[in-house]
């Protein structure tokens, strides 16, 4: 095959593998226990994979409507009016998505514009920059206040300016776990009254929260929900990381534009599954208490490396868990999460990762959505460091 000579910009020159894929694949040779890539390693419930397989057998098989079928957008609203006590016209204001890391790249490509200005929060996850700069758009960063990764709003308030067109948000947060509050709500309305500014908020982690905090979706706060796109995931919720789906709730005047970029992305997604997610949704304690059973992982876990030299502050929600390494070493995050991958057999994600400039706080990040066997196993090469 002849070779292309031809010259060739790059669109996003600073971006190379993800450091989940580089982990992942760090660990498999290494044969080490995979506590880097965010995805259960347990099954998925027996009845859901049941109903696909019904549905696929009934010869569900085509596309669907590029919005998503009806039957599940209803049962979406459903849920939000239930929980938020939001209403979502299914018709209108509700889609579904590849995953929500499509719903993320659509919202962004849908409104941000050549020299637009979008707030990010850092530590942030890796695809919300490159949609930004692929749009023409602009990251300006914002970092999180340790030791709580607390947001500091009056920062937030000095960088909006007219160029300002997304504030980004992350509830419960990947990497370090934390929550925001009503107040961080009442916060980023205030900041966000009268003008033309438009929130994305990552919730894929809504139901993955602990020690009796509520999640605090924007669909909570009227005047946020009316300007914000609101992204959600099957794959967290129901341990399917694999079927890539997800769905977004925004306006009509947002879900308009919306529909626009997601039906030239991938047109519509997985048929079969949709209906037999619209059926399984309407088992709430699938989701009600996913809570409590990820709390449970997220103790357990804890109480495994509690005599380990890692300084631990329990994560508030998501399925990850920071450890502090300061008082083992003073390497780089990047090269102690490697060595630990080689030399204990271990992998985890070094959370400088999620920062633009590479900020080594002494901390990885783990993930606990493993069976416990899983959990045991890794404990016991983390106490031995």
């Amino acid at each position: 095959m002849p070779k292309y000579t031809g010259t060739l910009h790059s669109k996003l020159p600073t971006v190379g593998t993800t450091i989940f894929t580089v982990m992942s694949q760090l660990a498999a040779e290494h044969n080490a226990i995979n506590l880097s890539q965010g995805f259960p390693n347990f099954e998925c419930s027996p009845e859901l994979v049941s109903l696909v397989n019904q549905y696929m057998k009934k010869g569900l098989n085509q596309y669907s409507p590029m919005q998503g079928i009806m039957p599940l957008r209803e049962t979406i609203a459903a849920k939000m009016q239930d929980l938020y006590g939001a209403i979502y016209s299914p018709d209108k204001e509700i889609n579904i998505t590849a995953g929500g890391t499509e719903a993320i790249y659509a919202a962004i490509t849908a409104v941000v514009n050549e020299g637009d200005e979008v707030i990010i929060i850092e530590p942030a996850y890796d695809c919300y920059v490159p949609a930004i700069e692929l749009s023409g758009g602009i990251p300006i960063y914002v970092k999180l206040k340790e030791p709580d990764y607390t947001i500091d709003w009056n920062e937030v308030k000095k960088l909006v300016n007219q160029r300002t067109r997304m504030i980004m948000i992350n509830t419960p947060h990947n990497p370090t776990g934390a929550v925001m509050s009503a107040n961080d709500m009442k916060m980023l309305e205030n900041i966000t009254d009268g003008t033309d500014i438009v929130i994305l908020s990552d919730e894929v982690y809504e139901h993955i929260i602990f020690d009796n905090h509520k999640h605090q979706s924007v669909c909570l706060f009227p005047k946020l929900a009316e300007r914000s796109f609101v992204v959600f995931s099957f794959g967290k919720t129901y341990h399917t990381t694999g079927w890539k789906m997800g769905y977004v709730l925004a306006p009509e005047r947002l879900m308009a534009e919306f529909r626009k970029v997601h039906q030239f992305l991938v047109f519509c997604v997985n048929t079969p599954l949709q209906y037999a997610l619209a059926d399984y949704m309407k088992n709430k304690d699938a989701y009600m208490q996913l809570g409590s059973f990820y709390q449970e992982k997220r103790d357990y876990f804890i109480k495994l490396i509690k005599g380990s030299k890692f300084k631990i502050t329990p994560a508030a929600g998501s399925y990850f868990q920071m450890l502090d390494y300061s008082g083992i070493t003073q390497e780089k995050d990047t090269e102690y999460a490697i060595r630990l991958t080689k030399e204990i057999g271990v992998a985890s994600v070094p959370t400088s990762a999620f920062y633009h400039e590479a900020i080594d706080n002494k901390q990885l990040r783990f993930c606990f959505a493993k069976t416990n066997e899983t959990l045991e196993k890794a404990a016991e090469k983390l106490c031995k460091v």
